[in-house]
């Protein structure tokens, strides 16, 4: 696929700037840690090149400086508040987060529960962490926080918060998810490193929006369309312009909220070290982007496949309509249409030619490859046995996978297991595909081509079921739908 971002020059931009940071502040520096450390991959999408795990790797560069606290609000627990993406409770992925950290060689320090005050949930898993031998503390709700600043700087405020022991140059604070607490951890610590005559200082690391892009760019556009659940947007920094006379771009609710952190630092440390919120972060994305266009390109499809998806979502539940709304609006903004693939036009026109679901995939090289509904293979299984023919070079007529390898499964499926349709589903024909490889060379050929699939982007022209989306977004293959279903009815499973 077309490169837009390089890489290893961002890790390595990357962790000299945090170093620079970490300097600046005496030698000790807690580190926000904003977006997915490890599964970035709507900044893999939109900056083609930038890999899921940029941000792990460029931690990693660091690790002999680095210490993890992750910040979880004892409310999150309580509430059993869950990761949409992983379909696992917040303090069940504080766990998940300390295994892969330290599986890494991280240096996980401690667990911090904020907003505690008593929660019966919180207490219970408090007592997990420590028969684990995870140290935790305890950070409490704060009255008036975070207008009242005398209260909040002050023995009665952060003061009452544990203080958190570490050891090490540079502190990332991370959490499982949003409103966690972990600005508040941050600062917390650095009112009790002064008090103690230590220098510390605070700084912020999220991706987008990309500070040093135009507003309209689309990479940061289609970072609105990512979080358009939230209703926020991005606009121009109107501190960082009036303290510096440049354009710069920020989150809406960053710039709301920096008057309020500007105060509290300086209540904690005499003066404030930043300007404004562009100030306080220390990405470095904007200036590893090799090819504006491929990230252009790249963004504005992100963008419409986040309407696709967001109007599925709608058929599917019947909620988010005003999501869609929205998505229209930022399409406008970006300039696209719904049929700004070519994959979409080429699978509704397949579906109307053979009056079946259908669906195609535009391949590394800008072709686009088709497939339909037949009596042996779905319309997603059709379509990636197409994909990967057409990326390993095999004639589109070559039946690939032999009838001793379906048969079986297909028995099985309406035999065994009561399915009505006997037609294979993607994982199940990558199992038949492997089964053939061992005695095929044309099997074994084409089954190497899953790792060319990646980035590509398919279209149905229906949903398909939640069990294909996801094996194919396994393989990194982008998923969209036509907001439909194949059949009429008011039940689909």
């Amino acid at each position: 696929m077309r490169q837009g971002f390089d890489n290893e020059k961002y890790i390595s931009l990357q962790a000299e700037h945090i170093k620079e940071r970490i300097a600046q502040f005496g030698g000790k520096l807690y580190l926000e840690f904003g977006g997915k450390l490890f599964d970035d991959y709507h900044a893999s999408r939109v900056l083609p090149g930038f890999e899921p795990d940029s941000k792990f790797r460029m931690l990693k560069s660091l690790s002999d400086d680095v210490e993890i606290v992750i910040a979880i609000n004892a409310g999150d627990i309580e509430k059993n508040r869950a990761r949409s993406d992983l379909g696992i409770t917040y303090d069940e992925d504080v766990l998940r987060l300390t295994d892969i950290f330290r599986s890494y060689g991280f240096l996980v320090s401690s667990v911090v529960l904020t907003q505690y005050a008593g929660q019966p949930a919180a207490d219970l898993f408090r007592r997990r962490l420590e028969d684990l031998g995870i140290t935790c503390y305890l950070h409490y709700p704060i009255e008036g926080y975070p207008h009242d600043i005398d209260l909040v700087v002050s023995d009665a405020g952060y003061g009452k918060n544990d203080y958190i022991e570490t050891s090490r140059p540079l502190v990332v604070v991370t959490a499982p998810g949003p409103g966690s607490g972990k600005l508040a951890t941050c600062l917390s610590q650095l009112y009790h490193e002064h008090k103690r005559g230590i220098e510390a200082g605070y700084a912020k690391f999220e991706t987008f929006p990309i500070w040093n892009l135009p507003l309209s760019h689309p990479v940061n556009i289609a970072y609105e369309a990512a979080t358009v659940d939230l209703d926020d947007s991005n606009i121009i920094d109107p501190f960082h312009l009036e303290a510096y006379g440049k354009m710069t771009v920020n989150y809406n609710r960053d710039v709301e909220a920096f008057p309020v952190v500007k105060s509290l630092m300086e209540k904690i440390m005499g003066e404030s070290p930043y300007q404004s919120p562009t100030d306080m972060g220390v990405n470095m994305a904007g200036y590893a982007i090799v090819d504006d266009e491929a990230c252009r390109e790249a963004s504005k499809m992100e963008i419409v496949r986040r309407y696709f998806n967001a109007a599925e979502q709608v058929k599917r539940t019947g909620a988010g309509a005003e999501q869609v709304d929205r998505l229209r609006n930022i399409m406008k903004k970006a300039g696209v249409t719904k049929d700004y693939s070519p994959a979409r036009s080429a699978a509704l026109l397949r579906e109307e030619t053979t009056g079946a679901p259908a669906g195609a995939m535009v391949m590394p090289d800008g072709s686009v490859v088709t497939g339909k509904t037949s009596t042996r293979l779905g319309a997603a299984s059709s379509l990636l046995m197409n994909a990967l023919k057409a990326v390993t070079g095999v004639d589109m007529e070559t039946e690939v996978i032999s009838d001793d390898a379906i048969e079986p499964i297909q028995r099985l499926k309406t035999h065994r297991l009561g399915s009505v349709n006997p037609r294979l589903h993607p994982d199940e024909t990558l199992i038949a595909l492997s089964i053939t490889s061992a005695t095929s060379e044309v099997a074994a050929r084409v089954l190497e081509g899953l790792k060319k699939l990646r980035g590509c982007d398919a279209f149905f022209s229906v949903i398909i079921s939640a069990s294909d989306e996801e094996l194919l977004r396994k393989l990194g293959i982008n998923v969209c739908c036509e907001p439909k279903y194949e059949r009429s009815g008011i039940y689909h499973k």
